[in-house]
């Protein structure tokens, strides 16, 4: 296996985040490749629905500032405060130049770009198009790397990072068309994988959301940081997870329970449908568990917003639920539950995509900066793949503009062979689909909206035997592999935690946030095959903890 290309910088993910670090990594002066296991537009940043989020002012007053302190509240305050800030000064410029590429808004009636609100926000500062936001910024990535004519390896599955003389070199990669490992060496190189959702059974992430990038991070001894903060979306179809727009809210559109009753009155009286995702998500959890769920999901009515509005503003979420749920939101409401959404944890990184391992960057959903802490606003995950993706790719172009050796040992590469060559070689043994079926379905018994330390310490243990079974897994099954490690980190993290702070809910035993103990980060590394736990402070600058209500 011969190294089949060297670059300065290589992106692993050509989702919005490693797409927009390639673009701003080329345009510093660098030879940057992207490396991505599906077509760039076929990225999962593609299903994100709702907006992008920016202190434009275009709606109402609004300003960096605000934004900022909003999005400190929705993290329960664990969100560092630095990255936070960097975010919301950086949002307004970042989203009139995805404009000036040719991103299609939605507009005002003077001509500007439309905003709308949003869960937990002071102000409508959600940009966006129509519902198809992540769809329209995906294609006007992919145009500008079209433009660039930068190199693509599409149908590569990254599978372990090149690590020699205590830096990351490069990537071993698994051809997915012809079959084969590929080494592409770089100088640095970007993780911007996405998240990890398929570690639960009800999930709006597609079926190539496996983190892979956070887990080849972690088998090379880089920390993930606040694991257990995974976000349930309120409004999912069941059984498939399929997403429903916070926007359908931002709107207008009311939940409601078996008895017909806006129950957000008595969960977040001011905000309503508009408090943050966790607040939502434990409110509708608790409707079905006290038995005033419809068949296991409560309603989002949007009858009363009128058939023009939906079809102006929601076409795509009407499309949804018909085809999905069979109900068309212009006539009766749709059941919508708690599904798996997004990872607040990830890559441990700094405000430059910066890891600890010299020469590895992380961006998106597949890094911590940490901007959303233990809850993210909607709206604020396109807008960090853009400001974070654009930093994380100038960092890492400068670095290795100033750097001039690319080095793949001949022995990661044999190592990477001999192992490949043992998986492929099993021929009796169990099928990969069942020990995936279990993880995610136990994933979201034991460890979904609210979480008790029995169910995690049992989860814990059916991790262990998933692992074992894992063993003995007959044809390619890298991506499970991926899973196994994760959610064991999830599960350790999580029981450390003994506190209720944003999605990490546990309201039978740690009822309260403890900010004297808790209000700081979890850090998981992975040593001798096990998970060890560590913690790091959070960053404050202006803003000290408070009680947070909607």
């Amino acid at each position: 296996m011969a190294v089949e290309a060297k670059h300065d910088v290589v992106v692993i993910g050509a989702g919005c985040a490693g797409m927009r670090a390639a673009i701003e990594a080329h345009d510093a002066g660098a030879d940057v490749a992207l490396v991505s296991k599906i077509h760039p537009t076929r990225s999962h940043s593609g299903a994100a629905e709702g907006g992008i989020n920016a202190a434009l002012g275009n709606a109402s007053e609004d300003d960096p500032e605000t934004h900022a302190y909003d999005t400190v509240k929705g993290s329960d305050y664990l969100g560092d405060q630095e990255a936070i800030e960097i975010l919301c000064q950086e949002a307004p410029g970042d989203v009139y130049q995805l404009e000036h590429w040719g991103a299609v808004f939605s507009r005002t009636e003077d001509g500007r770009i439309a905003q709308r609100p949003f869960g937990a926000a002071g102000a409508p500062r959600t940009a966006y198009a129509a519902d198809i936001t992540g769809h329209v910024l995906v294609q006007v990535l992919y145009e500008q790397l079209s433009r660039r004519e930068l190199k693509v390896y599409d149908e590569y599955f990254a599978w372990r990072l090149v690590v020699d003389e205590d830096r990351c070199q490069g990537v071993i990669c698994w051809d997915l068309l012809d079959g084969g490992l590929k080494t592409i060496g770089a100088k640095t190189v970007i993780i911007a994988t996405g998240g990890a959702g398929r570690l639960y059974v009800g999930t709006t992430n597609a079926y190539a959301c496996t983190g892979d990038g956070m887990a080849m991070a972690l088998r090379v001894g880089v920390a993930l940081e606040d694991m257990e903060m995974m976000q349930f979306h309120p409004t999912t179809l069941a059984p498939t997870g399929v997403l429903i727009t916070e926007g359908t809210r931002g709107e207008g559109a009311y939940l409601l329970n078996s008895e017909g009753e806006r129950f957000l009155k008595r969960y977040a009286p001011n905000a309503m449908e508009l408090a943050s995702r966790d607040v939502i998500s434990r409110a509708e959890q608790t409707e079905i568990d006290e038995g005033r769920g419809v068949e296991g999901n409560v309603l989002l009515d949007m009858r009363h917003l009128g058939a023009e509005r939906i079809l102006e503003r929601l076409h795509g979420t009407r499309e949804l639920a018909m085809t999905f749920a069979g109900v068309d939101p212009i006539y009766e409401p749709i059941p919508v539950r708690p599904g798996a959404h997004y990872h607040m944890g990830g890559v441990d990184t700094d405000v430059w995509g910066r890891t600890e391992l010299e020469g590895l960057y992380a961006a998106g959903e597949a890094a911590c900066v940490s901007v959303h802490g233990a809850n993210r606003l909607g709206g604020n995950a396109l807008m960090e793949t853009i400001t974070y993706g654009k930093r994380a790719g100038a960092h890492a172009a400068e670095w290795a503009l100033t750097h001039t050796t690319v080095a793949v040992p001949e022995s990661v590469e044999r190592d990477a062979e001999r192992e490949l060559k043992q998986l492929l070689a099993r021929t009796e043994g169990e099928r990969p689909w069942r020990i995936r079926d279990e993880l995610a379905a136990t994933m979201h018994e034991n460890f979904g909206v609210f979480r008790r330390e029995e169910q995690m310490a049992r989860q814990g243990e059916l991790i262990a035997g998933l692992r074992e079974r894992y063993e003995n897994v007959v044809v390619q099954a890298l991506e499970l592999g991926f899973l196994l490690e994760l959610a064991t980190c999830m599960v350790v993290a999580g029981r450390a935690r003994k506190e209720s702070r944003g999605a990490h809910s546990r309201p039978y035993d740690f009822p309260e946030r403890d900010d004297v103990n808790f209000l700081k980060h979890t850090l998981v590394r992975w040593r001798d095959g096990a998970p060890e736990l560590d913690w790091k402070p959070v960053t404050m600058t202006k803003w000290q903890p408070q009680e947070r209500t909607y």
